[in-house]
């Protein structure tokens, strides 16, 4: 059996399920390329017969990507067979994904059918789906909760009606990672031409263990993972891209490999991120902000020692430039001498000592230190003097109105003024100060969190920048959320300038 791994994408099909995160065609397309560009081997485009937006965008996205296979969900049923071909003419590989529920809940309950029915519309639905494409995968819907002989007879019967790809998805997220495994092993075990197929895992992470399920599946024998960007879709989601990748690149005793330019995952978390509007949980693995940022006292040492002492991850190989060393009241002197020296401070051991006392205090009032609180403690006035405060904020914006904003800057203790116009009022809050700020900047992350219920709720934002390859963050809370906005930039905006 072949140890390459193929990475199969729903991001643009089940992650898109996801409420609020619905993207037009020109997005699609977007996120496609940055997914050819990742190296996936099959993008998931869409259920064409679902909507007319969907059926464009699997039509312009089998024109837009040259190197990935092309697919489109289908249901069992005839007409949805034909709305997929119709939307795949375009690809220069195309496959057809359709399928059926195979478990006694969906049987029963969902189809009001039975098990030989339920097998007789599958293979009707594959060799349906033959007459158009070569490349048909069939997925057999909560296959996770689905009896293992009646699965086995499912799959074998697809198979010589002439599926390429066999889907056995976890559904509802029920199996531990033993029983998706062993279901995985059962069918290679037991269906006779399992060979002329590949399996593949679609594990959803109801129980926090999509990932773990999909090791799992192909440690016994599955060869193709289905996942999203940042683990996004229905419910708690899908299994994660980045964990599967980077799982499989750590392991070198795993001996499975994948095709997966791993630098660009970050730039294509941050890219759906934005365009979904779904922020990154913090503390998510390999693309939080969190997943390479270091505070504990013992673990910074230990870092600066050697990285590999608290990372098992390059943060190069997945395309973010560095650990983060934050300063707070559990670091240790090794991170404050690091900082320090960063900025240009040489201390001896008793200053050093001396200063990290003071820090220590420091840190207990406010939490997190940056630079200009290190240059205070320093003593470094002019340094001090370097930062930007908003002295006024007046915002135009209505239904038939031109949002409109001007800000009132203090930069380095001199006052400036500008007006900007934006797609709503904190976008163009954000070109005001842009406008004033001479040094160019990219925003990476903004995010926006309610801290409190109600009317008059107090919303908190946080707004990540990255200037010259060094990222800063900025924290702004308000009951105007367009003020906590501004204050947030210039929060970050005071550790750049």
């Amino acid at each position: 059996m072949s140890d390459r791994l193929f990475i199969f994408d729903t991001t643009l099909r089940d992650g898109e399920q996801v409420p609020g995160c619905q993207l037009n065609t020109i997005e699609k397309i977007e996120v496609a390329r940055t997914l050819e560009a990742l190296g996936v081997d099959v993008i998931e485009a869409g259920f064409p017969v679902s909507s007319p937006g969907d059926f464009q965008s699997v039509v312009e996205i089998a024109k837009a990507v040259s190197h990935p296979t092309i697919c489109a969900l289908t249901r069992a049923v005839e007409k949805d067979i034909d709305v997929a071909a119709q939307a795949l003419k375009f690809a220069k590989r195309g496959r057809i994904h359709t399928g059926i529920g195979t478990s006694s809940y969906h049987i029963f309950n969902k189809l009001n059918s039975n098990p030989d029915e339920i097998l007789d519309r599958a293979v009707r639905a594959v060799k349906y789906a033959k007459r158009y494409v070569e490349d048909v995968e069939f997925y057999c819907e909560d296959a996770g909760r689905s009896d293992n002989a009646y699965l086995a007879r499912v799959v074998e019967a697809v198979i010589k009606a002439g599926a390429t790809v066999i889907n056995i998805p976890d559904t509802t997220g029920y199996c531990l990672p033993s029983e998706y495994g062993a279901k995985i092993k059962y069918l290679m075990e037991n269906v006779s031409n399992v060979h002329k197929a590949i399996l593949s895992t679609h594990c959803h992470n109801d129980l926090g263990m999509a990932t773990a399920n999909s090791l799992s599946g192909v440690i016994n024998g599955a060869r193709q993972v289905e996942v999203t960007l940042n683990g996004i879709g229905e419910r708690a989601g899908n299994t994660s891209l980045e964990e599967v990748v980077m799982a499989i690149k750590t392991h070198h005793d795993l001996p499975y490999h994948t095709h997966i330019n791993t630098k660009g995952i970050y730039e294509a978390s941050r890219l759906v991120s934005s365009l979904m509007n779904m922020p990154v949980q913090a503390n998510k693995a390999i693309v939080g902000r969190n997943a390479f940022a270091h505070s504990s006292g013992i673990h910074q040492d230990g870092v600066l020692k050697n990285r590999e002492n608290y990372e098992i991850i390059d943060p190069a190989d997945v395309g973010i430039k560095e650990s983060a060393i934050i300063l707070s009241a559990r670091s240790g002197r090794a991170a404050l001498n690091h900082h320090l020296g960063e900025m240009g401070y040489t201390l001896s051991k008793e200053d050093l000592d001396d200063a990290y006392s003071r820090f220590l205090v420091m840190a207990d009032e406010r939490k997190n230190v940056n630079e200009n609180d290190l240059a205070e403690l320093m003593g470094d006035h002019e340094l001090e003097t370097q930062s930007v405060e908003l002295e006024l904020l007046q915002v135009l914006a209505g239904k038939s109105t031109t949002p409109m904003a001007t800000v009132h800057l203090k930069i380095k203790g001199e006052s400036c003024a500008a007006t900007a116009e934006g797609n709503g009022p904190i976008d163009a809050c954000f070109n005001a100060v842009k406008k004033l700020i001479k040094q160019k900047f990219s925003m990476e992350e903004f995010l926006v969190q309610t801290l409190t219920r109600g009317s008059d709720d107090l919303g908190k934002v946080h707004v990540q920048l990255q200037h010259q390859g060094k990222m800063y963050y900025g924290f702004g809370a308000n009951i105007d959320i367009i003020t906590a906005s501004v204050e947030a930039l210039v929060n970050a905006l005071a550790k750049l300038v």
